[in-house]
C-alpha cells in the first residue's frame, strides 16, 4: 500500500508526461525536480536492491525499469588523486597547512578535482564502472585535530589549530565540489567525525571522553565550518568510541550534533569495516551479530557502509531491528549524491564531463605542485645567514638514507607523478659545475638500511650469464601463460605503468611480466632484498620465496646471505590487475661503512647537506613496525632515530658548515641539532616537486616562508599520555612549557616590520589593521597572524591565545602594505556548558598581531 501511495504521489505531482518524455523513466527526466527523481528511482527498487546500494561497492541494477551502473564509493584525494595511477602529487596535507595560504589550497583542490573528473570520464568512456579509486566520491580531507605529535596519521591533517584546519578545509572542499549551480564536480568528505587522533594501535577499541568544552572548542569547529561554509556533502564517522558508543553508531555525534544542531544535508559513510568492530570480540564488542551492528549504525545516521555489515540488513529487518523506512531514508541521501554528480543525466549536459584526460599531470598542475612545495618549506634556523648557499660553490656533500629515494616526498594516500626526481638528481641539475659527493650515511632507523636499485652489472641473463639486466617476458594475460607478447632485457626492475601498460598506450590493459636470470654478489654477507609491487607478484631468490597478493603497493624485505663472486637464481612473476601497475627491485649491500663514507664526503666538501628525518616507512596508518621510537604507525619518542642523531654529530665534528633538511609529517625534537647545526629546514612530505623545491630554497631561487601548523616540543615528556583526549597542556593554546619551536613559527631570508595596529568594529566584524613592511634584503612572503585572548570570567578560563585570522603577503624589499584581517564576532565566541551553546562574552579581548604564536609584534585591547 505504501508503494502505491508513493506512485500516486508521483503522478499527481508531475501530471501527464509530455510526448517527448513519455518513454523516459521519471528518474532519468532531467527536467523533473531532484526530489521527484530520487523518489521515483527508489520506488522502482526491491528491498534487496535498496540494501545493495548502501554498500560502498554498490552493484549494477539493470532491468526493464532500472538502469543503475555499478559504483564504488571508495576514492581518495588527500593531496592529489590517490591510488588511481598517475596524478599530480602536491605536498602532504600537513605541508599544505604550513603554507597558511587558503587561495593556494583552493587552487590545488580545483586542480585535483579536474584530474578526478578527467580520470572518471576516461574510465567510464572505457566501460569501467564499480572499480575502487575510479569514482567521484572522495574521502578527503582529514580534518581531525593533530593534538599529539605521536599520531602517525597526523601528517594527513592540517595541524593542531581548529581555525587553521577549518579555514584550509573550507577552501579545499569548495575546490573539490566546484561551483556549478546544479552539479557537484566531486564530493568531498570531512573525516573522521569527530574526536579521532590515535593511537593507531587501539583505534578499533578506544573510548574517548573529552569534556564538552574540548569537544566544542577543539574537536568540532573544523567540522562545523565545513558543513556551514563549504556545504560538504559527505562526512565519515570514526573507528573509535565516543563516550561509550562507537562513533559510527553514536546518536550524540550523528543524530544530535551533525544532523540536528549542524543541519547537515549530506550523507554519512562509515570508516572501512568500522561497523564490523561493533561485534568483533577483540574490538568494541557491543553486540553479538552483524545484523545488530548494522541496525545500530543505520538508525544512528550512518547511511553508507564501507565494509560488509550492511549485507546483513535484511536479517536486521527480519529481526525487527530496522524498518524499510530506515532503509529508504539512508538510500535517499546516498542516491541524491549520485544525482548531484550527474550520474543519471546525459553526460553532454554535465559540464565537468568535458574535462579531458590531458588535464592529468599537466604543466599547469606541475607548476602549482612546485609552488606549493616551495611555500610549505619552513626555515627553522639560519645562523649567520648561512642560507641561501652560493650556486658557485665548488664542492658539496649530500648525505642521508633518502637522497636517492623517489617516493620519500609523497607521504601517504598519494598518487604517482609522471616524472620522478630525488634530491641528489635535483642538486646535480642545479649545480652542473659543482663536485657533489653523495653518501647514504646511516640507516633510516635500526633495521631499515638505505636501499638502491640493483645495478645492471649484477643482474645476469641468458645461457652465458651475461651482465646487463634480466630476461623480461611480457604477456597479454595476468598469469604469465602461453607465448609472451614480446621479450627483452630489462637493465633493472624499476617500473610504474600508470600512463600506459608495457603492451600499448592504454593503462587499462591486463598484463603480466616474468623476469628471470641471476644475481651476482659483489661482496660476502647478509643482503637485504627489497621488493615493491602492486597487485600480485612472486619472487624466487635461490631457495627463498616472497609471495604478495593483496592489491596494495607495499615494501617486502628478504634477508639473503650471498658469497662474493657467486651467482644466485632469480625469478619474479608479476601480474597487474588494475591501471596502477608497478614493480621495483632494490637491495642493501652489506659491509659498507656508511658513516665513514659520509664523513669522508663531508671532509672533501665546502658544505654538507644532511637529508634526514622520518618517512612513511616509520609513521603511517596502522603499520606493523615495532622498533625504538615507533609502534604500529605511531611514534613513542619525538626525537630522530638514534642512527640519524649519531650521524648528525659525526658530520658536525668535521667542522664544515652543515644544512639539515628534515622530512616527516609531524614535530621532531631536534634539540641537539638546534643548538649546534647552523641551518635547518623542515620540508614535510613535499610532493612530486619536493626535491626541486628543496634545492631551490637552499640555493636562493625561493625565499622560504612556511609556518609550523604544529608545536615542536622538546620531549615526549612534555606531553600528557597519548590516549588522553583532554586538551590540557596540549598545543600552543594550552601548553604551559617552552616549546622547541612554537606554532606559526618560520624564518625568512628577509625581515619584516609590523606597525600601527588599529581596531575597528563594523557589521559584527572586528577589523584588525596594521602596516607590514619588508625591511630586509630579499623579496619574500610574510604570514601575518592574528591571535586573540578571550576575557576571563567566573565560569570560563580562556586559552592562552587562539589563532583567529591570518594572511600570506608578498612584499618586495623596501615595500610596505596596509594589511586588514577581518574577525567575525561569531569566531570570538566560546562554548558555554550551562546554556549548551556558543556565547560572546562581555569583557576585554586582547588582540595580538605577529609572525608566530610566540612572536607577537603588536597588541591592543578592545572591550566587546
Amino acid at each position: 500500500m505504501k508503494v502505491s501511495l508513493i506512485t500516486l504521489f508521483l503522478f499527481m505531482s508531475i501530471g501527464i508526461c509530455t510526448a517527448q518524455h513519455k518513454d523516459i523513466p521519471l528518474y532519468k527526466n532531467e527536467n523533473a525536480g531532484l526530489d521527484l527523481r530520487i523518489r521515483d528511482i527508489i520506488s522502482r527498487m526491491t528491498l534487496q536492491q535498496k540494501i545493495s546500494q548502501l554498500r560502498y561497492d554498490a552493484p549494477a541494477i539493470k532491468n526493464d525499469s532500472l538502469d543503475i551502473p555499478a559504483y564504488n564509493w571508495w576514492n581518495e584525494c588527500l593531496h592529489g588523486v590517490a591510488r588511481s595511477g598517475e596524478a599530480t602529487v602536491y605536498p602532504q596535507a600537513i605541508g599544505l597547512a604550513a603554507t597558511f595560504d587558503t587561495g593556494l589550497i583552493h587552487r590545488i583542490a580545483t586542480q585535483i578535482s579536474d584530474e578526478a573528473r578527467a580520470k572518471y570520464n576516461y574510465y567510464t568512456a572505457n566501460g569501467r564502472y564499480g572499480h575502487r579509486y575510479e569514482g567521484l566520491t572522495f574521502w578527503s580531507p582529514n580534518i581531525n585535530i593533530f593534538r599529539d605529535p605521536r599520531w602517525g596519521r597526523g601528517q594527513e591533517t592540517y595541524g593542531e589549530d581548529p581555525f587553521l584546519t577549518g579555514s584550509l578545509a573550507v577552501s579545499f572542499i569548495k575546490g573539490l565540489q566546484g561551483d556549478d549551480p546544479r552539479y557537484l564536480k566531486t564530493i568531498a568528505t570531512s573525516k573522521h567525525f569527530a574526536v579521532h587522533s590515535g593511537p593507531e594501535s587501539s583505534r578499533h577499541q578506544i573510548d574517548v571522553t573529552p569534556s564538552d568544552r574540548d569537544l566544542w572548542e577543539t574537536y568540532l569547529p573544523a567540522f562545523i565550518m565545513t558543513v556551514e561554509q563549504a556545504k560538504v556533502q559527505s562526512v565519515m564517522c570514526a573507528y573509535n568510541s565516543f563516550r561509550g558508543m562507537p562513533c559510527c553508531g553514536n546518536n550524540i555525534l550523528l543524530k544530535d550534533i551533525l544532523y540536528k544542531k549542524l543541519k547537515f544535508k549530506g550523507y554519512v559513510v562509515s570508516d572501512c569495516w568500522a561497523i564490523s568492530d561493533f561485534y568483533n570480540k577483540n574490538f568494541h564488542n557491543i553486540v553479538k551479530t552483524p545484523q545488530e551492528a548494522a541496525a545500530i549504525a543505520l538508525k544512528s545516521g550512518t547511511d553508507l557502509n564501507c565494509g560488509v555489515a550492511y549485507r546483513y540488513l535484511q536479517k536486521a529487518i527480519d529481526a525487527g531491528y530496522v524498518t524499510r523506512e530506515d532503509i529508504d531514508s539512508a538510500l535517499y541521501k546516498v542516491l541524491k549524491a549520485r544525482f548531484m554528480l550527474g550520474m543519471f543525466d546525459n553526460s553532454e549536459n554535465v559540464p565537468y564531463s568535458k574535462i579531458p584526460y590531458s588535464t592529468v599531470c599537466s604543466a599547469k598542475h606541475n607548476r602549482t605542485a612546485l609552488e606549493a612545495a616551495q611555500k610549505s618549506i619552513v626555515l627553522l634556523k639560519n645562523e649567520n645567514n648561512l642560507l641561501p648557499l652560493n650556486k658557485n660553490i665548488k664542492s658539496l656533500a649530500v648525505i642521508g638514507p633518502g637522497i636517492k629515494d623517489y617516493d620519500l616526498y609523497l607521504g601517504n594516500y598519494h598518487g604517482y607523478p609522471r616524472k620522478r626526481t630525488n634530491l641528489l638528481q635535483a642538486l646535480q641539475k642545479k649545480l652542473p659545475g659543482t663536485k657533489i659527493h653523495a653518501a647514504f650515511g646511516t640507516y633510516l632507523c635500526d633495521g631499515l638500511p638505505p636501499v638502491d636499485y640493483i645495478p645492471p652489472q649484477y643482474l645476469l641473463s641468458g645461457e652465458k650469464n651475461i651482465p646487463g639486466g634480466l630476461k623480461a617476458e611480457y604477456f597479454s594475460n595476468d598469469s604469465c601463460y602461453g607465448a609472451p607478447a614480446f621479450i627483452r632485457t630489462d637493465s633493472t626492475v624499476d617500473f610504474t605503468w600508470y600512463s600506459a601498460s608495457p603492451l600499448n598506450h592504454s593503462p587499462l590493459d591486463t598484463f603480466s611480466v616474468r623476469w628471470s636470470g641471476k644475481i651476482l654478489a659483489p661482496v660476502t654477507g647478509m643482503y637485504k632484498i627489497v621488493v615493491t609491487g602492486r597487485d600480485k607478484y612472486t619472487l624466487h631468490l635461490g631457495d627463498s620465496v616472497i609471495v604478495f597478493d593483496n592489491g596494495w603497493d607495499y615494501n617486502q624485505q628478504l634477508d639473503f646471505y650471498m658469497q662474493k663472486g657467486k651467482t644466485y637464481n632469480l625469478k619474479i612473476e608479476y601480474a597487474a590487475h588494475s591501471p596502477r601497475g608497478q614493480m621495483h627491485l632494490m637491495w642493501y649491500v652489506p659491509g659498507d661503512n656508511l658513516t665513514r663514507k659520509a664523513v669522508e664526503a663531508a671532509q672533501k666538501s665546502d658544505v654538507t647537506i644532511l637529508f634526514l628525518g622520518l618517512s612513511t616507512l616509520l609513521e603511517e596508518e596502522q603499520m606493523q613496525l615495532q622498533t625504538e621510537g615507533f609502534y604500529r604507525g605511531d611514534r613513542t619518542l619525538l626525537r630522530l632515530p638514534k642512527p640519524q642523531i649519531n650521524l648528525i654529530k659525526k658530520i658536525y665534528a668535521t667542522g664544515k658548515p652543515v644544512v639539515l633538511v628534515l622530512t616527516g609529517g609531524s614535530a621532531i625534537s631536534i634539540n641537539w641539532a638546534n643548538k649546534h647545526i647552523p641551518a635547518i629546514l623542515d620540508v614535510w612530505y613535499p610532493g612530486q616537486a619536493g626535491a626541486e623545491a628543496v634545492a631551490g630554497v637552499i640555493f636562493g631561487d625561493y625565499n622560504p616562508a612556511g609556518r609550523l601548523p604544529v608545536t615542536f616540543y622538546k620531549s615526549v615528556n612534555d606531553l600528557p599520555p597519548f590516549d588522553n583526549y583532554s586538551m590540557e597542556n596540549r598545543t600552543y593554546r594550552y601548553f604551559k612549557g617552552n616549546p622547541l619551536y612554537c606554532f606559526g613559527y618560520g624564518l625568512s631570508y628577509t625581515s619584516f616590520k609590523y606597525d600601527s595596529l588599529n581596531l575597528s568594529l563594523a557589521n559584527d566584524t572586528l577589523n584588525v589593521r596594521f602596516t607590514l613592511e619588508n625591511n630586509g634584503k630579499y623579496d619574500g612572503d610574510e604570514v601575518a597572524q592574528v591571535y586573540v585572548k578571550l576575557p576571563r570570567s567566573a565560569n570560563y578560563t580562556p586559552a592562552i591565545k587562539e589563532l583567529k585570522g591570518f594572511t600570506r603577503v608578498h612584499l618586495k624589499t623596501g615595500e610596505s602594505k596596509i594589511v586588514t584581517i577581518k574577525l567575525p564576532l561569531k569566531n570570538l565566541r566560546h562554548w558555554d556548558s550551562s546554556s549548551e551553546t556558543y556565547i560572546l562574552s562581555k569583557g576585554k579581548y586582547k588582540i595580538m598581531a605577529g609572525a608566530s604564536s610566540n612572536d607577537i609584534r603588536l597588541e591592543k585591547d578592545i572591550q566587546l
